[in-house]
């Protein structure tokens, strides 16, 4: 399994433990008022869940199982710009709402994930032909 790979699996691992932890802690609160500050944490638990962990799990997994066209996997350059953007964009958009950061934060980190999705879209799109070809 490609080094990259490693790395977006264990990170949708990581995202995928902090995630279920937040989303604990406010069922918890839900039932034993420990802190109002609490639910504050929504944002950050939906974006490590949704996109920390799904769409990391899955550009880690598309790295590894695309056809490889000789020896090389592309430009894997590409892919990991996308897995920093992910990782940046995913802890921005999470972390903006909760310290009650000003909106454009949120903006930044969207644009973060879009290029993410961008950069591994080009290092993914050469990789991918029709069947014989």
């Amino acid at each position: 399994m490609p080094h990259l790979t490693h790395w977006f699996i264990r990170s949708a691992l990581v995202d995928l433990a902090l995630g279920f932890t937040f989303g604990a802690l406010m069922l918890f609160n839900k039932g034993v008022l420990v802190s109002v500050w609490i639910w504050r944490l929504l944002p950050l638990h939906v974006e490590l869940v949704l996109l920390g962990w799904t769409v990391q799990l899955t550009m880690g997994v598309a790295f590894w199982i695309l056809p490889r066209f000789g020896l090389s996997r592309g430009n894997e350059r590409v892919a990991w710009v996308a897995f920093v953007l992910i990782n940046a964009g995913v802890w921005i958009v999470g972390i903006g709402p909760t310290l009650g950061a000003p909106a454009f934060i949120t903006v930044i980190g969207r644009l973060a994930e879009a290029g993410s999705a961008v950069a591994f879209a080009v290092h993914a799109w050469p990789r991918v032909r029709p069947l014989g070809a």
